[in-house]
């Protein structure tokens, strides 16, 4: 299985997908659930932390990793809507960097494809075409293709 960017030229917006081996129940509770977020959502050698992460609607979340040359650097925003029916819809700021970065809005949908498969999609929409392209090709694909390994392994440890 394999993690899919697609991303029209132009456009501000572009998705996520990869289907996992497992139940739609466990795969959104590796999303929503604090201590099973942090084994997989950065590559290991990340160290990322969750300063914290209450996945409901109106709650937050705080993630910080160390980056290049042992930067501090991580992601805050708000849950604006949290259900296995509906997804998660939140918004997802870059902090930590240098530079400013606004907000993302991002859609996560979760599917059961059959008792053994769900698919994941993300949605993301940016402030800009360049900022949209730039956070793809900063390394977007390489690290998907280790978390959603991570991801897996997680979900096989569970099943």
């Amino acid at each position: 299985m394999t993690t899919e960017i697609l991303a029209e030229p132009g456009k501000l917006d572009f998705y996520i997908k990869r289907m996992f081996r497992a139940s739609l129940p466990l795969v959104y509770r590796t999303f929503t659930e604090k201590d099973l977020f942090v084994k997989w959502f950065m590559p290991a050698d990340a160290g990322l932390t969750a300063e914290s992460m209450n996945c409901r609607e109106g709650g937050s979340f705080h993630l910080s990793h160390s980056g290049p040359g042992g930067m501090k650097m991580g992601f805050k925003g708000v849950y604006h809507e949290v259900s296995p029916e509906n997804g998660i819809i939140k918004t997802s700021e870059f902090i930590g960097l240098p530079q400013k970065l606004l907000p993302v809005l991002e859609m996560t949908t979760f599917k059961q494809i059959d008792e053994e498969r769900s698919e994941v999609t993300i949605h993301t929409i940016c402030p800009s075409v360049a900022y949209r392209d730039n956070m793809i090709s900063a390394g977007m694909k390489p690290t998907l293709d280790i978390t959603h390994f991570q991801l897996q392994n997680l979900l096989d440890s569970l099943s």
